[in-house]
């Protein structure tokens, strides 16, 4: 095995074969840390970032602080409830863009993807910024190298991903409920420690935040609605579930409702806990730091001073909850690499992004998709210096783009079941597109649900309905307002970025479904039986007389064309002369063509003696067959002219021209097709298909494909020619 594989597989394990792919379903209890993990992480900075903005108005504003969070915490119960509705309706992985597709369409669904794409990708960088940020909190030494670090943790995450989901899930499950068990623990001792009159008391409770100005009136309102807007940083994530309902054990929608609730209660729990310790231990936070009057040192997190305001500054509790939000917070990037490959997937194969993002690796999971998405992040990450402050403005507005789109598509969808199951509907009215039918179609599970469609509906499913229908369009009313609301109060600060990119992607996508139809459109077959050439033109590309000159003459002449000539160029006369003698000593039987190139170039001469072919005959097809030898070291290929791979890719735009490579594979080859076979052998052993069989038997060559990074064995006047015979009839 190459290096190159053994270090591959080191890394990311050996191949899986599809037919395990059941094998990688998650249960709930791997599920929830899998796709959660960014809802639950976001306990750690929700709280902050209400009190953050509130500190720009000084400290009579933070009593502010509980009604804030009161209309977090509706706003996310109202999420929770209705994409619970979500995963049983449109249980096929589509998510928020199939909702918004299916019932707003395709321009509708094709916003929501291209907001999910961006918001994604912001998930990683904000998340592991957050765990760097938390990680210098405790160990500022290590400040001035946040962005690699950073960097470093997006390779580790990305990773671990390509192993596959399952792998991935189950080792980020620990650090999850870690985090879960330390958060509540803390949230538990401070209240009761408070409850006994030993209030915890924060190493900040003494400082004086000095306000950038005195908000009143409409001014004291936006500064409230901006603090709502950026503890709303607490529901994202909340997709994230709707949108991997695939991965889940049977049955899956009712797995990924539950999970669901299960995320919504302990997030809610945690970020009201958070709240209330921050609140009772007197945290406080300015953006700028050199607003605190009477600090030293640098600025803890919320989390931090409220754990060492419960557990004591050093003690174990404290290392425990520093540790366990650090690890959290870097492993929250996990939601997005668990639902950007998917969404990815799901868009290529509706035509709006490469094919190859739509493809699983060898793994079973999107490797394509996971490497984009780290490439993305990591770029962020250095463009915007790991600062999550920075980063954090650009965040939330895509996701709320997606809620809004999906929460109004749920309505429409309500809406169109109640009217098809109207027994007094109108004839000839359109039928629901039901979630459980594109389930099916896509591979998804159908279970008969009547809220998929396609069930009679009685009076109290109907009533049920409704109540629904009543959730969902409250949450896109919520989260229409919260759009606005970020939209207006994060534009100058960073979100005109996110204004910008997400109408590129948009366009994009679109320009490629444009491509990917005009393409299909041209390979539209006609109607009837394909069309036969007038008459076959073969053309044998000749440098001197070797082994691989003469099998492509003796398999050009097998496939019996109308017409065949070898054709060389001419560079220099004395080899072209010393090729003619040979070629007549051999009696070869074929005529040779000799192209003059006054300049020395191989390429052009070639091209045109082919247009003039096909000038003479239009209608005709002309099969230019090109010997090449194979080698198998990589650095084989330098040593050696890339001439004939030259000529083949300017060959290949030209019409009616049909290129037929003859390999010849070299003893280095074997050495390469040996590894590739012990690669293949571990395969079927696994269960995996065997490889290819070999061009001639007898002969090892490398694998299919290889041929084509072989150097050509057509060279512009070689050295000396070689009298070698080749296999089977000469020509």
């Amino acid at each position: 095995m190459a290096l190159t594989d053994r270090l591959k597989r080191g890394f990311v394990g050996r191949p899986i074969g599809s037919d395990r792919l059941g094998e990688t379903l998650l249960p709930k209890r791997v599920a929830l840390p899998v796709f959660a993990s960014d809802a639950l992480s976001s306990v750690s900075y929700a709280s902050e970032e209400i009190l953050l903005v509130l500190a720009l108005g000084g400290l009579t504003l933070l009593h502010y602080t509980p009604w804030i969070a009161a209309a977090v915490v509706i706003l996310m119960l109202t999420v929770v409830a209705s994409y619970r509705q979500n995963v049983h309706a449109y249980p096929s992985g589509g998510g928020d863009y199939e909702v918004a597709s299916v019932n707003l369409g395709p321009r509708a669904g094709l916003m929501v993807g291209s907001a999910l794409l961006v918001d994604y990708v912001l998930t990683v960088a904000v998340s592991v910024s957050a765990g760097v940020a938390n990680l210098t909190s405790a160990a500022t030494g290590l400040a001035e190298h946040k962005v690699l670090i950073a960097s470093l943790l997006v390779v580790l995450l990305t990773l671990v991903n390509l192993r596959g989901v399952r792998e991935s899930g189950s080792a980020f499950a620990v650090p999850s409920y870690a985090f879960i068990l330390g958060i509540l623990v803390m949230i538990v001792t401070g209240l009761v420690k408070t409850a006994l009159g030993h209030a915890p008391r924060a190493e900040s409770a003494g400082y004086e935040v000095h306000p950038e100005q005195n908000f009143a009136g409409l001014a004291l309102l936006f500064l409230v609605l901006r603090a709502f807007a950026s503890g709303c940083t607490a529901l994202t994530g909340v997709e994230a579930i709707s949108n991997g309902v695939p991965a889940f054990r049977r049955p899956k929608s009712r797995n990924a409702a539950t999970t669901l609730l299960m995320m919504g209660v302990i997030a809610v729990t945690m970020f009201v806990g958070v709240t209330a310790l921050a609140l009772i231990s007197d945290v406080h936070i300015a953006e700028n730091p050199a607003d605190l009057i009477g600090a030293h040192g640098e600025q803890r997190t919320v989390v931090a001073q409220i754990a060492a305001a419960v557990f004591g500054d050093g003690s174990v509790g404290f290392i425990y909850v520093a540790a366990v939000t650090t690890l959290i917070l870097i492993l929250a990037a996990n939601t997005a690499f668990n639902g950007f490959p998917v969404l990815g997937s799901i868009l290529a194969r509706d035509g709006y992004l490469p094919r190859q993002l739509h493809t699983r690796g060898d793994r079973l999971a999107y490797s394509n998709g996971i490497v984009l998405l780290a490439g993305f992040a990591i770029l962020l990450i250095v463009v915007f210096d790991a600062q999550v402050t920075a980063l954090i403005q650009l965040y939330i507005l895509g996701v709320f783009i997606s809620f809004t789109l999906s929460q109004t598509g749920m309505v429409r969808h309500w809406a169109r079941l109640l009217r098809e199951s109207d027994p007094v509907a109108p004839e000839g009215s359109a039928p629901l597109v039901a979630g459980g039918e594109r389930s099916a179609e896509r591979g998804g599970e159908r279970s008969g649900d009547p809220l998929a469609g396609g069930v009679p509906l009685d009076a109290s499913m109907r009533r049920r309905i409704r109540r629904y229908q009543a959730i969902s369009f409250l949450g896109a009313c919520l989260t229409g307002a919260v759009l606005i609301l970020v939209l207006l109060t994060k534009f100058t600060r960073g979100a005109w970025i996110v204004c910008i990119a997400i109408p590129v992607i948009y366009l994009g996508m679109q320009a490629i479904r444009r491509h990917y139809d005009r393409v299909a459109t041209e390979l539209t077959p006609e109607p009837g039986p394909p069309t036969l050439p007038s008459r076959v033109h073969g053309v044998v590309l000749v440098s001197k007389i070797h082994a691989p000159t003469l099998r492509a003459l003796a398999y050009a002449k097998a496939t019996k064309p109308h017409t065949l000539v070898a054709v060389t160029v001419a560079v220099d006369p004395a080899e072209t002369e010393r090729l003619r003698q040979a070629w007549e000593e051999r009696g070869i039987k074929i005529d040779l063509v000799v192209l003059a190139s006054p300049y020395r170039e191989v390429t052009r001469p070639v091209l045109d003696y082919v247009a003039r072919i096909r000038r003479e005959s239009p209608r005709d097809v002309t099969a230019v067959f090109v010997p090449e030898y194979v080698v198998g070291r990589w650095w084989e290929h330098l040593l050696h002219n890339q001439s004939a791979l030259r000529l083949k890719a300017r060959l290949l735009f030209q019409p009616g021209v049909m290129m037929i490579s003859v390999p010849w594979q070299l003893a280095s080859s074997s050495h390469a097709q040996t590894r590739q076979e012990s690669v293949g052998a571990g395969a079927v052993r696994r269960g995996s298909a065997a490889p290819p069989g070999h061009f001639r038997p007898g002969h090892r060559g490398p694998g299919p494909g290889s041929a084509g990074d072989g150097d050509a064995a057509v060279t512009a006047n070689p050295p000396a020619s070689s009298n070698a015979a080749p296999p089977g009839d000469a020509p």
